[in-house]
């Protein structure tokens, strides 16, 4: 007899390496500044023993450390600790963003910041180099954010399929390599800033028409919708996140 469903949600299982539950624990470390820059890390050796792991485990993750510009590691000297905000890229910014659950204001802003700035330049270049294919692709996006209305969650994310129709038509891999680390930092996200951003993601018609600036091959248009749709929910965000100032 064929077994039942029983309707039980169930949520793929993660498969986590020895070597990346270290690397985890000194990034968070390094990222929250009780690993300052400057400070060396104990040796291989001293590491293996204190977290009860394997060398190569180590090793493996002190490289993993320096490939994202946390640590440099020196054959035969200490491992230094770098100061990300130097040396790595934004890979980091879904780390810095959320840190033990709690969404980080500054980092925030900076992203809100640069999807303010960013986002009309996105839609000029699309407007410019976009083909058919991708313009149809656009404007079903557009239907698509207006279709999930009602459910922020589910519209934050057609939104985001949107920008990203809009990026591909840009045709920028600077645009789209930022796009992608921006994306994994703010779909954490979504549920804390879905209050602020329903607005912005309900309204459709604004979709629409920078959908349809862009398949008219209007940049100027489009950029000038894109800064419309985009600059309230940004302002009024950035005004929650920023801090008090003191009388």
């Amino acid at each position: 007899m064929a077994a039942q469903n029983s309707g039980m949600p169930l949520q793929p299982v993660v498969k986590r390496s020895v070597s990346a539950d270290v690397f985890e624990q000194i990034a968070a470390d390094v990222l929250s500044g009780e690993l300052p820059p400057g400070s060396t890390l104990p040796s291989e050796r001293q590491l293996a023993e204190a977290l009860g792991v394997s060398r190569p485990a180590v090793r493996e993750a002190l490289q993993r450390l320096a490939g994202a510009g946390l640590v440099a590691v020196r054959q035969g000297d200490a491992t230094t600790v770098l100061d990300y905000r130097h040396g790595s890229g934004l890979e980091i910014l879904p780390r810095l963003l959320i840190r033990d659950g709690v969404l980080e204001p500054a980092v925030a802003r900076s992203i809100l910041e640069v999807r303010l700035h960013n986002g009309p330049k996105i839609a000029e270049l699309a407007a410019i180099r976009l083909g058919g294919d991708i313009a149809e692709g656009i404007v079903a996006a557009a239907a698509e954010v207006a279709a999930a209305a009602g459910d922020p969650i589910a519209a934050q994310l057609a939104a985001l399929t949107f920008w990203d129709h809009l990026v591909d038509a840009a045709d920028s891999i600077v645009f789209r390599l930022m796009f992608t680390m921006l994306r994994a930092a703010y779909e954490p996200a979504l549920a804390a800033l879905a209050p602020v951003m329903s607005a912005e993601v309900g309204n459709a018609e604004a979709y629409r028409s920078l959908a349809a600036a862009v398949a008219a091959g209007d940049p100027e248009a489009a950029a000038e919708r894109a800064r419309a749709l985009l600059e309230p929910a940004t302002t009024a965000l950035i005004e929650i996140l920023s801090p008090e100032e003191e009388p």
